[in-house]
């Protein structure tokens, strides 16, 4: 899994989601903008991220183990029981 860049900015985050809570947006195929990084971290729990394209990959996240996304890439999260994290996300620079 990539790491986010040194040079990009903190733009928002969402709330904290649960099991309960998380939107079903998240748990199917979507992506961010071009430009746009995210942060996924948990509070509490696991959940799995699933990098869709350009090459598939799967990782098990938890408090120790945040996921990044990259810009632009596929992907969705699946629930592995009771959770609770957010998302944030980074912006690179401007030209």
């Amino acid at each position: 899994m990539k790491e986010l860049p040194a040079h990009v900015t903190s733009d928002k985050r969402t709330p904290d989601f649960t099991d309960a809570t998380v939107p079903k947006g998240l748990l199917r195929r979507h992506l961010t903008k071009q430009g746009t990084w995210a942060s996924i971290v948990i509070l509490e729990g696991r959940l799995r991220y699933r990098i869709l394209e350009p090459v598939v990959a799967e990782f098990e996240l938890s408090p120790e183990r945040p996921g990044v996304v990259e810009p632009a890439v596929p992907h969705e999260v699946e629930l592995i029981g009771p959770v609770r994290f957010y998302v944030e996300f980074f912006s690179e620079p401007g030209p």
